[in-house]
């Protein structure tokens, strides 16, 4: 019953839609209209700049990273893992926007690494900054970055739970970009600023 409970606390946290309700509230923009039509960090970030992004980041990263951090320490591992999950499974699916799409579960995946965790959860982001960083595309350094954290998680020898998640997450977060990776073999897809947004840099 607790397990129960805390998954679906977890659901609930990754259902609040951070990244659409600042964006409502400060521009009265509905961010699933602009963009690649996603609420997650990368779309309000390469929006409307790192003002509104980063709290993005670390409002998703916050969804993730609560729920399994007091999942795992209230009962153990795997309800951490659960939790973390169901944190993820609430940011693509969020309740509060009655179900539709959410965001690509990034953030939420990375946050829940941290708590679970945390070295795995640091080389993972310093794969995604890497990668960011060299490439500029910031689908590509989530999947690669996604990718590490089984690999990592193993060769750590990290119990089975928290291997298991990052294998399932790693899988989610290259379903959910398999639009960029047609548009990355198409030359399409647009590379990402650190600077201001699309819409702030056109004084949106």
């Amino acid at each position: 019953m607790t397990t129960a409970i805390l998954v679906a606390a977890g659901y609930l946290a990754g259902s609040m839609p951070f990244g659409y309700w600042l964006v409502r509230l400060a521009k009265g923009v509905d961010v699933r209209t602009v963009g690649s039509g996603n609420i997650g960090a990368s779309n309000v970030w390469r929006t409307f700049g790192r003002g509104y992004g980063l709290p993005v980041v670390l409002l998703d990263t916050a969804k993730g990273f609560v729920p399994a951090l007091v999942a795992s320490l209230v009962a153990g591992d795997l309800a951490g893992v659960l939790a973390g999950a169901a944190a993820m499974l609430g940011h693509w699916r969020p309740l509060f926007l009655r179900f539709e799409r959410g965001g690509k579960m990034v953030a939420t995946c990375g946050g829940a690494f941290l708590a679970l965790a945390p070295i795995v959860g640091l080389i993972g982001g310093a794969v995604w900054l890497a990668v960011f960083f060299a490439l500029r595309y910031a689908s590509v350094a989530s999947m690669v970055g996604a990718a590490s954290l089984p690999i990592v998680a193993a060769v750590l020898d990290e119990s089975w739970p928290v291997i298991a998640f990052g294998t399932t997450a790693a899988l989610a977060v290259f379903v959910l970009h398999r639009g960029n990776i047609v548009r990355l073999r198409a030359g399409t897809e647009s590379r990402a600023s650190l600077g201001r947004g699309k819409r702030a840099a056109a004084g949106a």
